[in-house]
Order: C-alpha cells, then sequence, then structure tokens
C-alpha cells in the first residue's frame, strides 16, 4: 500500500506544485477521470495546472487498497484539501486505479466524490 499511496501523493504533490509534467508522468494516456463537474481525459487533468498550483495544501487518510488483478490495484482514501482559490478546506472521498508497468504504476482511472457535510 505503500508504493501506491506514494504515486498517488506525486499527483496531489504537482497540484501543490504546479509541476504539469509530474502529474503527466503519472497519468497513462488512457486516464479518465470522473469528477462532480464531469469526465477529463489526461489532457484536461495535466492542462489545469497551466497557471500554476491549483491546491494549497491537502492531507490523506482512512486509504484501503484493493486488488482487481495482478497489474491492477484499486487505492480508496478521504482527502482533505484547500484549493489555491478558495480559504475553506474541502472533503472528498477518491477512488483510483492504477495499472502496473515496467516502470512502475501509472494511474488510468479516479473518481471524486464530495464528503457529505457531516463528515471532517
Amino acid at each position: 500500500m505503500a508504493t501506491l499511496v506514494a504515486c498517488e501523493r506525486r499527483v496531489w504533490d504537482a497540484l501543490v506544485s504546479g509541476d504539469a509534467s509530474v502529474d503527466a508522468a503519472a497519468l497513462d494516456a488512457r486516464f479518465l477521470g470522473v469528477y462532480p463537474d464531469g469526465f477529463s481525459g489526461k489532457a484536461a487533468h495535466v492542462a489545469q495546472l497551466a497557471d500554476g498550483p491549483t491546491v494549497l495544501s491537502y492531507k490523506l487518510s482512512d486509504t484501503r487498497v484493493m486488488h482487481l488483478g495482478s497489474e491492477h490495484v484499486l487505492l480508496c482514501y478521504c482527502a482533505s484539501y484547500t484549493r489555491v482559490s478558495r480559504t475553506e478546506p474541502e472533503v472528498m472521498y477518491v477512488s483510483s486505479i492504477w495499472e502496473r508497468h515496467d516502470g512502475g504504476w501509472l494511474n488510468v482511472f479516479s473518481q471524486d466524490t464530495p464528503a457529505g457535510e457531516a463528515v471532517v
């Protein structure tokens, strides 16, 4: 699990640093993101960093792993984060599917689900 959490943190760290190349390196060409505002491919995910960082800070908790076969793993967790454009933290549940490649793991799918008001 530690390896997959480190992979996921690289994506979050890219959002904090604004480093589009790190974000791009973590995502498979087939990447599909499912978000409250719609679908996103790899190009759109990386493009969000064109103007710099999008996240000020984040914390991941309650991580869970489900093996989906020898080459795929589902990583689920709760993320508390603050966007650059806001002052209040937000909380969401994230499910990411990572695929094993020769050079490590690439993210092929991610879905973000906003947490209800009672979760903090």
